[in-house]
C-alpha cells in the first residue's frame, strides 16, 4: 500500500491504547473495595460519551435499563451524555460519584483523559464497567464487540462494492484513526487485514470529533484533491461520519457515487443504503451488548465477579486480564435489511420506509 497522497488532519485524536485479547484464564484484576452489596436494590450510573449517534438515547441507554430493571426490581439507573466533551464526562463521572451511583456503565469520550475518573472511582470502591469502547484504568469488566472484525467486515464489503475493477482503487479513510499514525487499533488492523496490497488509501484524515461537518470539511478536501472522478471508495469510522463524506460527494456532483461504509445502523444510514447513497453498515445488535452490560453491572453491584458472564479477557494501557464479553458485528447491506435490523425489531418497515423511499423499498424487497 502506497502511502498516503495528502493528510489533512481536522482534528488530531491521540489514540494511546492497544487492545490485547487473551484467553480466559489470565490472571484475574484484584478485587474491587465494592462500597455496598446490600440484598437491597442499588444505582447505576450509565455515561454516553455523544450525542452525534441516535443509538445512545434510542437503543443503549432503554435497553440497558430495561434489563437491569428485569435482573433488579429495586435498583435505579441514571444517565448523563458528555456530548462529545472530556470535561465534561470526568465532572458527571464525579457528580455520580459524590451522589452515591455503585457501579458506573461507562462509554467514555477519550480513554486515556478518563484514567483518573476510572482510577477515583475504583478507589471509592466503585466498579466501572467500559462499555462499547475500552477505557484506560482499573476499569472491572468490559462490553463491547469484536473490534477487529468490525474493520474486517467494513473492508470486505468495500472491497465487493468496488467490485475489484482493478488493483490499486484509490480510497478515503475518515477515522479517528490513520493507518500511517504511530497508534492503530484492532478495527483498523482488521481493515487493513482485507485492504492492504488490494487498495491505494489515497487520502486519510483525522476527524477527532467524530461530527458530520467535520468529515464533510474532509470529503471536500479529498474530492479537491484527487478530483471527483478519481474516489472510488470511501471507508468511514461510522455511520456519522459515513454521512457528512456522502454529503460531500453530493455537493461536488458526484453523480456514481463511490461505495461507502461506515457503521452502527443508524436509522439514517440504513435509508441511505435504500437509496443506494451508502454501501454498507456494521450492525452490532444493542439488545445483547445492553443485556450483557446489565448482567454485569448487577453482578458487580451485588458484589459478585463478572467471569461468568464475560467470555475472554482483554487488557487496557493499564490493567491486564479485564473480563469482558465481544459479540460478533454483522454486515447490513441493500440486500439484508429486512433480515438484519428489521428481523431484530430494530426499525420497522414503516421507519424505513417513508413516502419518498416507496420506490427503492420496492427495488430492496422491503415493500
Amino acid at each position: 500500500m502506497r502511502t498516503c497522497l495528502h493528510r489533512f488532519a481536522i482534528m488530531v485524536a491521540a489514540v494511546s491504547m492497544f487492545v490485547t485479547l487473551a484467553g480466559c484464564g489470565q490472571a484475574d484484576q484484584p478485587d474491587v473495595p465494592h462500597r455496598k452489596a446490600s440484598d437491597g436494590g442499588f444505582t447505576v450510573g450509565l455515561l454516553f460519551p455523544d450525542n452525534q449517534a441516535t443509538r445512545y438515547e434510542n437503543f443503549d441507554g432503554p435497553l440497558i435499563e430495561k434489563k437491569i430493571a428485569e435482573l433488579c426490581g429495586a435498583c435505579s439507573v441514571v444517565d448523563a451524555n458528555a456530548q462529545g466533551d472530556v470535561s465534561t464526562q470526568r465532572r458527571q463521572v464525579d457528580t455520580m460519584l459524590v451522589n452515591g451511583v455503585d457501579v458506573l456503565v461507562l462509554d467514555r469520550v477519550d480513554g486515556p483523559s478518563l484514567r483518573r475518573s476510572v482510577q477515583k472511582a475504583r478507589d471509592a470502591g466503585v466498579p466501572v464497567i467500559a462499555y462499547d469502547r475500552l477505557a484506560d484504568g482499573p476499569v472491572s469488566g468490559y462490553v463491547s464487540f469484536n473490534d477487529y472484525a468490525v474493520g474486517r467486515i467494513q473492508g470486505e464489503a468495500l472491497l465487493r462494492g468496488m467490485g475489484r475493477r482493478a488493483s490499486g482503487d484509490r480510497i478515503v479513510w475518515l477515522d479517528a484513526t490513520v493507518p500511517s499514525s504511530a497508534w492503530s487499533t484492532p478495527r483498523v488492523e482488521g481493515a487493513l487485514s482485507v485492504l492492504k496490497g488490494k487498495v491505494d488509501i489515497a487520502e486519510e484524515y483525522t476527524i477527532g470529533s467524530l461530527n458530520e461537518q467535520d468529515s464533510y470539511v474532509a470529503m471536500s478536501a479529498a474530492v479537491v484533491s484527487l478530483g471527483p472522478e478519481n474516489v472510488d471508495g470511501v471507508y468511514a469510522l461510522n455511520d456519522v461520519i459515513a454521512a457528512g463524506a456522502i454529503a460531500a460527494l453530493k455537493n461536488a456532483h458526484v453523480t456514481a457515487l463511490p461505495p461507502v461504509v461506515g457503521q452502527d445502523a443508524e436509522l439514517s444510514a440504513v435509508q441511505r443504503i435504500v437509496k443506494g447513497e451508502q454501501y454498507m453498515t456494521a450492525y452490532k445488535p444493542y439488545g445483547l451488548q445492553a443485556n450483557a452490560a446489565a448482567e454485569m453491572a448487577v453482578a458487580l453491584g451485588r458484589g459478585e465477579k463478572p467471569h461468568g458472564i464475560s467470555e475472554t479477557t482483554v487488557g487496557n494501557a493499564t490493567d491486564k486480564g479485564i473480563p469482558a464479553v465481544l459479540l460478533e458485528p454483522v454486515p447490513v447491506t441493500a440486500n439484508s435489511i429486512k433480515n438484519t435490523v428489521v428481523k431484530d425489531g430494530v426499525y420497522t418497515v414503516k421507519q424505513i420506509c417513508t413516502p419518498k423511499l416507496a420506490e427503492a423499498c420496492r427495488k430492496a424487497g422491503l415493500l
